[in-house]
């Protein structure tokens, strides 16, 4: 076997001589090297196809035969990102390089076996430049599969960097193959200016560590619903990027903010709400406190009528009587405990709301006052509709507040409003 492949390395070497003896002959004075680098890249091209073409035919082969997703995730992953591809080119790219040196004449015109040596390792470079990038979409991938969501955002913020960073290890390792030249000899020289690439580069390191944290605190990922006061922006997330962050707003426009605001500006997350299917309603009436007033029986006796109050009307004149009974000048209205129209109205909302199928049994249910202003007295629903659509919550909280104010003159109570002349 070993005698047969040296005299395999014998004959093709016999005639890589045969050829470079011929271009020396017809190639014109001084430009042999230029023809024999042609001839010699040429034919080392064609072999590199023909050995690239092999490799990735058995390599993908291999690769296609764990096509269940669900079995073999990272197989999968490497194969759609066509790694096995780099692979193959790589192994290629070697065994051409290794073997060159027995195909041509070692003493024949050493300059071009050096800058075919050159061109070779240089290959190599980009080959792994392009396997590095491919590798950040078999992450991707690979995480798209297991929907990890998270962690393909974080990728997202990430891979930007370490696209800038193979970007300039290679670029470094490109010239370095080229020229000849040590890499502690570029890298050295860019010492001076680190400030300067720290102020270019202040956005991207922003956004790769507002990236992992985002990833590894998992508050924020694309599709989620979210509010930015700082900007008045409200909408889903559908891109988060080293730079920027694309929001699509609910009237269709898409806002841009930068990355690094996700970590250093107030932002509320509402996706929980919206996967629960409940959201919340915080609506205040104002009303004129002039038209408050203690109810007398007459009062009394009518709002009976209002079944959600009734008993409760009913319980409470028992326990005032009672209590009024040991009173002196218990005919005064203000000695003792006395039902108002705010207070009945307000625990007509309570049971209002309480009763109403629209809004959530298990979230919180309050009707409060608030502190008194200007304009009156707000009186505060505070509960939660139990459908999140934005259609459907606005029609529920429209019901709930067009049946208070109307009701609230029953209570002859008067609501605020700015008053127009006409």
């Amino acid at each position: 076997m070993n005698d047969q492949l040296q005299e395999t390395k014998n004959f093709i070497q016999e005639l890589s001589e045969q050829l470079y003896i011929y271009i020396s002959r017809i190639s014109p004075a001084g430009l042999d090297w230029v023809f024999h680098i042609i001839v010699k890249l040429s034919l080392l091209l064609i072999l590199l196809l023909i050995t690239d073409f092999v490799f990735k035919f058995i390599i993908n082969f291999i690769f296609r035969l764990f096509h269940n997703q669900e079995k073999f995730p990272i197989l999968n992953s490497i194969y759609q990102s066509k790694i096995t591809n780099s692979v193959a080119h790589f192994a290629a790219l070697i065994v051409v390089g290794s073997i060159q040196g027995s195909i041509f004449p070692e003493n024949a015109l050493p300059k071009t076996t050096i800058f075919i040596i050159r061109c070779i390792n240089l290959g190599l470079v980009l080959i792994l430049a392009g396997m590095l990038y491919r590798s950040l979409s078999a992450f991707r991938n690979y995480f798209s599969i297991k929907q990890d969501f998270y962690k393909i955002m974080a990728l997202n913020a990430i891979s930007e960097t370490v696209k800038i960073l193979g970007l300039f290890i290679f670029t470094v390792l490109g010239i370095c193959v080229i020229f000849g030249i040590k890499g502690t000899t570029i890298v050295g020289s860019l010492g001076a200016i680190t400030a300067v690439l720290v102020l270019v580069f202040r956005d991207t390191i922003l956004g790769f560590v507002t990236g992992l944290h985002v990833a590894t605190s998992k508050n924020l990922k694309v599709g989620d619903w979210v509010s930015i006061p700082k900007y008045t922006i409200e909408g889903n997330i559908t891109e988060i990027n080293l730079l920027t962050t694309k929001i699509t707003n609910f009237d269709k426009t898409v806002s841009t903010i930068p990355t690094y605001d996700l970590m250093t500006t107030e932002i509320k997350n509402m996706q929980v709400m919206s996967e629960s299917n409940t959201r919340r309603i915080k609506k205040s009436i104002y009303f004129n406190i002039n038209s408050f007033k203690f109810l007398n029986d007459e009062d009394i006796e009518r709002l009976k009528e209002i079944n959600l109050i009734s008993d409760y009307l009913e319980e409470r004149t028992i326990e005032i009587r009672k209590e009024k009974e040991g009173l002196e000048h218990k005919d005064k209205v203000v000695n003792g405990r006395q039902l108002t129209n705010i207070g009945v109205f307000r625990y007509y909302a309570q049971k209002y709301i309480e009763n109403d199928p629209d809004v959530d049994k298990n979230g919180t249910r309050m009707v409060r006052q608030l502190e008194i202003t200007p304009q009156g007295l707000p009186l505060e629903i505070y509960c939660f509709a139990n459908d999140s659509k934005w259609e459907r919550f606005e029609q529920i909280q429209a019901d709930i507040f067009d049946h208070l104010l109307v009701a609230s003159k029953e209570f002859e109570l008067q609501v605020m409003q700015v008053s127009v002349k006409v």
